[in-house]
């Protein structure tokens, strides 16, 4: 029970440490006059993956690499299935008026990448350096299409601005004081490590009391947690018919985690990959990742038989790992 109460505060640590993170980091970069287009599209985006990164690397130089990559293979699986299947039974989410199709795509390569450097055996520095590769590609399109979307606001009628503040970014407040802002990023640098390493050592403890794997936690347990602020994020979405929100942080978040996450993991150190990831798990991502296809290009709406789909397909997942 101590071990299952740790874990959950060592999440609960992760999530606000990172929402501080965020808060902090956005609000001192639009102080000192960086656009707020690059903050969201840099800080906000990194700082949202900081929980998972810090468990990765966490779990890492403990010596339980299966509890990294399970994070990063399972949330990705459960964006998609969870995250995208639980507001839909809430909501219908009108993602025929989505235009994700671009970086859905992107998701997919980023996914199959993911997969043929996994048949190498190991995440390693080269693998990784591959990785990071794809995530600045990534970066470079979104910002030149951003920068694209603002000239043609600028170029409109209405009286916009496109060096202000942005109140669309994540986080932002234009009185927020020096003080708030630096207790922010004290409690995000000092609460990430602490959250990790307590979920970590204490999801390892539940894995050794249950006799099973530390990938497993990290698919499960794990995977589950850090998904909850996406999953919060993407239910007030589709309360609000923001399909393309919802959506939009499903990929991103996906892409982020393959990309970032075991792209700056594999400098650290190098990642075995199991057979169990090889045989089963990869595939169920990518399986994952390919039904939201007919909802990105067939203009298709999740309802909420769709959402009942995704999320017993989930649940059965879940049930097969932990057997």
């Amino acid at each position: 029970m101590i071990a299952w109460l740790l874990s959950g505060l060592g999440l609960l640590i992760l999530l606000l440490a990172g929402d501080a993170l965020v808060k902090g980091a956005v609000n001192l970069s639009l102080r000192l006059g960086v656009p707020a287009l690059i903050v969201s599209l840099t800080i906000v985006a990194f700082g949202t993956s900081a929980p998972e990164l810090l468990i990765a690397v966490s779990a890492l130089l403990e010596g339980k690499p299966g509890l990294a990559l399970g994070n990063v293979v399972g949330s990705n699986t459960a964006n998609i299935l969870l995250v995208l299947g639980v507001p839909a039974l809430l909501a219908t989410m009108h993602t025929s008026r989505s235009q994700t199709r671009k970086s859905y795509v992107m998701m997919v390569m980023a996914s199959c990448l993911f997969i043929a450097l996994a048949f190498r055996g190991q995440f390693d520095i080269l693998a990784g350096g591959v990785l990071l590769g794809g995530l600045a590609i990534m970066l470079g399109d979104a910002l030149l299409e951003a920068r694209a979307h603002r000239a043609a606001l600028a170029s409109m009628p209405e009286d916009i601005s496109t060096d202000g503040f942005d109140e669309d970014v994540e986080g932002a407040d234009p009185d927020m004081p020096w003080w708030q802002i630096a207790v922010f990023l004290t409690l995000g640098l000092i609460g990430l490590p602490l959250g990790a390493d307590l979920l970590v050592d204490n999801a390892s403890i539940i894995a050794k009391r249950y006799g099973v794997s530390d990938a497993v936690i990290g698919l499960t347990l794990v995977a589950i947690g850090t998904s909850l602020p996406e999953l919060a994020t993407t239910v007030m979405a589709a309360l609000r018919q923001q399909a393309d929100v919802a959506l939009g942080n499903v990929i991103g978040s996906n892409m982020f985690n393959l990309l970032a996450i075991i792209g700056v993991t594999s400098l650290v150190g190098t990642i075995p990959v199991d057979q169990a990831f090889l045989r089963f798990d990869l595939w169920v991502m990518l399986g994952a990742t390919l039904l939201l296809a007919p909802f990105v290009f067939l203009k298709m709406d999740i309802t909420r038989v769709w959402g009942a789909s995704l999320t017993a397909l989930y649940v059965a997942y879940i049930c097969i790992v932990l057997t």
